[in-house]
């Protein structure tokens, strides 16, 4: 089985849950960053999971990332911020129809989710959703993953895989 797991993540977190979650599928599954997710890598694809990070309350926007940019807070991590953001990733997809399932890094609270929205634009594109969308906890803003996140991620890409 082809799976591609295509994840934003400027601080690490969303990079480490989309490697777990490619290590719990398995065999046949890459983590990739949108920058090098292109259509090329999604051919002949039979799972697609996306994911991002939560930033006042949605999905990054050029605007949020924009802003992290230019105004960083002391003593902040350096944000990688070399790729596309999900939103933008997502706005170039082509349509397809392959199976898929969506994830975002998020601050448990009311801080929004992301996820939903992912899973909307790849259902809008023609592609099946064989899981809901699933948030994965990060303690702060910077992270880190809270723990046992990375295991819960192991264990929801072995349940993606089994749900194909």
């Amino acid at each position: 089985m082809k799976a591609v797991v295509v994840y934003e993540s400027l601080w690490g977190n969303t990079a480490a849950v989309a490697r777990a979650v490619a290590e719990g599928i398995g065999e046949g599954a890459v983590a990739l960053p949108t920058k090098d997710a292109g259509a090329d890598d999604l051919a002949g694809a039979d799972l697609i999971v996306a994911g991002g990070p939560v930033f006042a309350f949605h999905l990054s926007s050029e605007r949020t990332r924009h802003d992290i940019a230019e105004h960083p807070e002391p003593g902040a991590p350096a944000p990688d911020l070399s790729g596309p953001s999900i939103r933008d990733w997502l706005d170039a997809l082509p349509s397809g129809t392959a199976a898929f399932a969506s994830f975002d890094t998020e601050v448990r609270g009311p801080f929004g989710k992301g996820a939903p929205t992912i899973a909307k634009e790849l259902e809008e594109k023609g592609y099946r959703r064989v899981a809901k969308p699933e948030g994965f906890i990060v303690q702060g803003k910077y992270g880190p993953l809270k723990d046992g996140e990375l295991d819960r991620a192991r264990r929801w890409g072995a349940s993606l895989r089994a749900a194909l």
